[in-house]
């Protein structure tokens, strides 16, 4: 039987919601996001474009994970530069 008293007082966050998204981001993603967020929102006019804002929010939602990690910035930054560390697919997907 579930125990009622161990429940939260704090509401559960839908982490695709538009608000919790731009609140969880870096101040250098928000201007990128509010801008691909409202050409998905005219675009959810039509049914058909609702799954694209769909589609967008889920990975907003999961940008806001990523963009938090430490280091983050500077392993985008190593990349682009060439200066990350490199394995070959085939050492991470056998049979490749």
């Amino acid at each position: 039987m579930a125990r009622l008293d161990a429940m939260s007082a704090q509401p559960i966050e839908d982490p695709s919601d538009p608000v919790v998204i731009l609140r969880g981001l870096p101040e250098r993603e928000r201007d990128e996001f509010l801008r691909q967020y409202h050409a998905a929102v005219d675009a959810a006019h039509d049914p058909a474009g609702y799954e694209q804002l769909r589609r967008l929010l889920r990975v907003w939602s999961l940008a806001v994970v990523a963009t938090n990690e430490p280091g983050y910035y500077d392993q985008i930054a190593a990349v682009r530069d060439g200066s990350s560390p490199t394995v070959p697919v085939t050492s991470v997907i056998p049979d490749w």
